[in-house]
């Protein structure tokens, strides 16, 4: 298929005399592998670690410390922190480094530049009642290995964006909000057909869909300066109809189209004593228990996230740092690790962010953040013909303008 002839008599010979299931596992791995080749818009797992300029700034962390509209889709309980209405616009310019060493050869994925949009808005409507909109890119990109038949000759592109409408509603110390959220997302599978005659291009093209989840979430602000929230986010489902069966065809193996993004949940704490704050945040995301994750052996992640800022009135500095193990863990089957490396390469672990804002006047103010990832190797399958090797770096840097009237 998209390994040449020569790896997959190699894999055959190796697996004389075990348990022949591999084989026809690896048909299986190979395939999905390309559903989520996808993922590596930021950083834990498919999933960036925090949404707006501030939120990025502070490592990801943000449950329980309040960063204005833009925490419509972090906490929906926190917009009763909004003072006014308040409107957030910027972006993200994604630029992830992906090394992949395959077949005893060394190959740059070109994919490795995006743009990630975000615009929120938050507004008190009625007394102690909140309500908002959120749109943001909150996952996704891809690998591009054309013209490198020992890396399948893979593209891949997944884009997700989240619409998120919070309601929230405050009595005294205690914030309780919920919102809606309506997911886009958009697959696209392409590769050559190695083992068919002519090497075929197979490919579906690009395919939608839209899903459906909600975020629920609670603030306790205990008055001197201390604050505690807790967040959960429901899995929402997608189905990209025909791309990964499609992709399945020419091996007669029969997958589904659904790749679900994960729940996530966790708790937060946050603490502002003058010009200083410090948040404090521990988050799951369950990549076992979501169709099409669950397949590829990823495992549950528990994030790390932490930051601090310094406001000092007409501007702030902030700093945050961020951690996850990757969710590719070693498995049993080779042929599993081989194809999670090569079409999975989440492997990014820690997170360094800086970041400020400037208040032009009383209305008008701008954020700026950069987020780094170090280079983080992982090898697997060190013993068998389907040693990989895989290097992945990240950076960005966001922008954000906000409006307050």
């Amino acid at each position: 298929m998209i390994i040449n002839k020569t790896i997959l008599l190699k894999c055959i010979i190796y697996f004389k005399g075990e348990d022949m299931r591999y084989i026809k596992s690896g048909k299986i791995l190979l395939i999905t592998s390309m559903i989520a080749s996808s993922a590596l818009y930021a950083t834990n797992g498919d999933t960036l670690i925090g949404v707006g300029a501030k939120t990025r700034a502070m490592g990801g962390a943000g449950i329980a410390l309040s960063q204005g509209a833009e925490s419509t889709l972090v906490n929906p309980a926190l917009i009763t922190k909004v003072k006014s209405n308040e409107i957030s616009f910027g972006g993200t310019i994604f630029a992830p480094t992906i090394k992949t060493t395959f077949q005893g050869q060394e190959k740059k994925s070109s994919s490795d530049l995006s743009m990630i949009p975000a615009v929120a808005i938050a507004s008190e409507i009625m007394p102690n009642i909140y309500a908002g909109i959120g749109m943001y890119g909150t996952a996704g990109m891809g690998v591009d290995f054309r013209g490198n038949p020992t890396h399948m000759d893979m593209e891949t592109t997944l884009q997700l964006m989240q619409f998120a409408a919070p309601l929230a509603y405050k009595s005294g110390n205690l914030s309780v909000g919920i919102a809606p959220i309506v997911q886009y997302g958009s697959l696209d599978i392409n590769y050559k057909n190695y083992m068919a005659p002519g090497q075929p291009q197979v490919g579906y093209g690009q395919k939608q869909d839209f899903g459906f989840g909600v975020s629920l979430g609670a603030v306790y602000d205990f008055g001197n300066g201390f604050s505690v929230g807790a967040v959960y986010k429901s899995k929402i489902k997608m189905e990209y109809k025909k791309v990964l069966t499609t992709a399945a065809n020419p091996l007669g193996v029969m997958v589904g189209d659904t790749l679900t993004q994960p729940a996530e949940y966790g708790i937060g704490f946050g603490y502002k004593m003058g010009a200083h704050s410090i948040a404090l945040d521990i988050k799951k995301i369950a990549w076992s228990k979501a169709t099409g994750y669950k397949t590829f052996n990823w495992q549950d992640q528990t994030v790390f996230a932490a930051g601090y800022e310094y406001n000092a009135g007409k501007w702030a500095l902030r700093f945050g740092y961020n951690y996850a193990k990757n969710p590719i863990k070693n498995s049993q089957n080779p042929m599993i690790n081989t194809f999670n490396l090569l079409g999975f390469p989440a492997t990014a672990k820690s997170h360094f962010s800086v970041g400020g804002s400037y208040e032009f006047n009383k209305n008008f103010s701008m954020d700026a953040t950069l987020v780094y990832a170090p280079s983080s190797k992982t090898s697997l399958n060190s013993n068998t013909p389907f040693a990989i090797a895989n290097k992945h770096s990240e950076l960005g840097t966001t922008i954000q303008f906000n409006y307050k009237f």
